[in-house]
């Protein structure tokens, strides 16, 4: 009798034991380096403000963002990253700049390596993708954002995070690129955007891009007010 309880006993030990054990270690590869990827695409980040404090569960201040306005080059669109600073600085968000045109590549990485959240502005999409070439940043973004960080794209920001973005030479003049050999981008997601759909300035060119791609590519197209939410492979359109 004995001999059967002591059995019974070691039986259901070494049950437990191992439960335990799968457990601690179901839940450490889950912890282990596989956060979840989590993007926010838009045209116009001041028309989605509502839609990103969703995104953000409202949960937004004292957070910082490290706000990359590279693509805007053209004078005449620079309030747009005012704009988008003063929808952060409302939400009580802390901006920094990355101006990646002006500094070195290891002071990019150190500070890119460190932030929660990433905002890349729109502009031109091949200027900021040479940039971005330039100081060897498209892998690396790629795997902070595969490892939790926060990537906020707005307009060629958004278009950047496609597999390749010379699908985008309606909307903007790839010549300024003079250095840009070839146009493969962040590949963080399998769509192609084309943004700004029937908005003004955009409305021919974004519409010529849709009819042009439609069959060849699989685009989604938004306009101002609409925002892509990506969670690992999956995305809604808000």
């Amino acid at each position: 009798m004995k001999k059967s309880v002591l059995k019974i006993f070691c039986l259901l030990t070494f049950i437990f034991i191992s439960q335990f054990s799968f457990s601690n270690n179901f839940n450490n590869n889950k912890g282990d380096g596989r956060k979840m990827k989590k993007l926010f695409l838009c045209s116009y980040f001041a028309g989605v403000k509502d839609t990103f404090k969703d995104f953000m569960n409202n949960d937004t201040k004292g957070k910082k963002v490290l706000f990359i306005p590279t693509a805007n080059i053209d004078e005449e669109t620079k309030f747009l990253v005012n704009e988008a600073k003063g929808v952060f600085k409302n939400l009580g968000m802390e901006v920094e700049d990355l101006e990646i045109s002006k500094l070195d590549e290891k002071t990019i990485k150190n500070k890119i390596e460190k932030a929660n959240y990433l905002y890349v502005g729109g502009g031109n999409t091949f200027y900021l993708l040479q940039e971005l070439k330039r100081k060897n940043l498209i892998d690396f973004i790629k795997n902070r954002v595969n490892s939790g960080m926060v990537y906020i794209g707005e307009s060629a920001g958004a278009i950047i995070t496609s597999k390749d973005i010379e699908y985008n030479d309606l909307m903007d003049d790839k010549t300024i690129a003079k250095d840009l050999k070839e146009y493969s981008g962040l590949n963080l997601v399998d769509f192609y955007i084309v943004p700004h759909l029937n908005e003004f300035p955009f409305e021919e060119s974004s519409k010529q891009t849709v009819e042009k791609y439609k069959d060849k590519l699989n685009i989604i197209a938004i306009n101002n007010s609409q925002a892509i939410i990506v969670k690992d492979e999956k995305f809604e359109i808000k």
